[in-house]
């Protein structure tokens, strides 16, 4: 039986466990339990389901008889992009208690299967290593650092845990549905696979993300008031899939069309909302405001200092990033006529 990843980050910080009930967050939940880590548990009710109610009842009891939080939270999204805004809802209560009760780590129920089932999807929309590699055991999102110790577990080794340690759990009847394109892809392909090449495959994983470490630099983007910034890393690739993170974890999904664009550096226009401008040294998001009246001298301003002209509406209205821009290139802050 495989141990879990990241276990001694697991036994210094304070851990907040995703928990549906289904195989995988049930299997997770015992593992810590037997490897002694303290954790609480947090539970999305989306309502889609007949025992939705019931499975949020079981949590609460299951986390009840362990001594341990459970936290809830109750939705009603609709079936209209149901996947996306589930995810948003569920990143945002996440959020929320990771702020408030200070835990160190998030921790999701992603295993093997789910890395092999991400990377095909990925190869057929033509996507490269970072994105082909969007579910990594130790990850960020925003300010939420993600663990996910099952990820060198395979489904069927998960789900023998279960049946030899006679754990019940709920099943989602959903995931026999090929309509939904992650269950074609498990059921056709990525099944099969598994069960043939998974110690293979494990390692492939492993090799593959040492590779992508080695290659993607980070960004980290600072804010102030709207307008987020960030030191360019050296190559273009980590450039774009920097910016293409920035916007992914506000929920705005890049086109392949934006995409190429910001390769060729300079300003755009993304979603009509929102400013992108990158720099030789730095990159600046902001929100894209049109028809603001400026004074003269801040024009002149912004043409010395060389600040892009999309960016520039929303930089009149807000001194203190414009304060940020003159730091970061170099400039005195002009004295107040007053």
């Amino acid at each position: 039986m495989l141990n879990l990843l990241h276990l001694d980050r697991l036994k210094e910080g304070r851990v907040l466990l995703a928990f549906s009930g289904g195989v995988d967050s049930s299997a997770l939940f015992h593992l810590l339990i037997d490897n002694h880590i303290a954790f609480d548990i947090a539970h999305v009710n989306y309502h889609t389901r007949d025992t939705s109610d019931a499975e949020e009842q079981s949590a609460k009891a299951l986390a009840a008889h362990h001594g341990l939080t459970c936290y809830t939270h109750s939705c009603r999204l609709g079936e209209t992009n149901f996947e996306h805004r589930a995810r948003e809802e569920r990143y945002t209560f996440f959020d929320y208690l990771m702020k408030k009760h200070r835990y160190t780590y998030l921790l999701t129920a992603h295993q093997l299967n789910d890395r092999l089932e991400w990377l095909m999807m990925q190869l057929c929309r033509g996507s490269g290593l970072p994105e082909i590699l969007g579910i990594r055991s130790h990850d960020r999102r925003d300010e939420i650092e993600i663990l996910r110790p099952l990820l060198e577990w395979d489904r069927e080794s998960i789900e023998g845990y279960l049946r030899e340690r006679r754990i019940s759990h709920h099943i989602d009847e959903s995931n026999a549905d090929e309509r939904y394109t992650r269950n074609f892809f498990r059921h056709r392909y990525s099944a099969p696979m598994m069960r043939d090449y998974r110690d293979a495959i494990r390692r492939s994983f492993r090799y593959l993300e040492e590779d992508n470490q080695s290659l993607i630099e980070a960004m980290e983007f600072n804010p102030s008031e709207e307008l987020f910034y960030a030191k360019n890393p050296s190559n273009i690739r980590s450039l774009v899939y920097g910016i293409d993170t920035f916007f992914k974890n506000r929920g705005y999904l890049l086109s392949q069309h934006d995409k190429e664009g910001l390769k060729k550096g300079g300003e755009h226009i993304i979603g009509r909302h929102t400013v992108v401008s990158i720099e030789r040294e730095y990159t600046f998001i902001a929100p894209y405001e049109q028809n603001v009246v400026m004074d003269k001298g801040f024009r002149e301003e912004c043409r010395g200092l060389k600040i892009a002209s999309k960016l520039r509406g929303y930089l009149y209205g807000a001194p203190e990033a414009m304060s940020i821009i003159r730091r970061l290139k170099g400039a005195p802050t002009p004295l107040r006529s007053d």
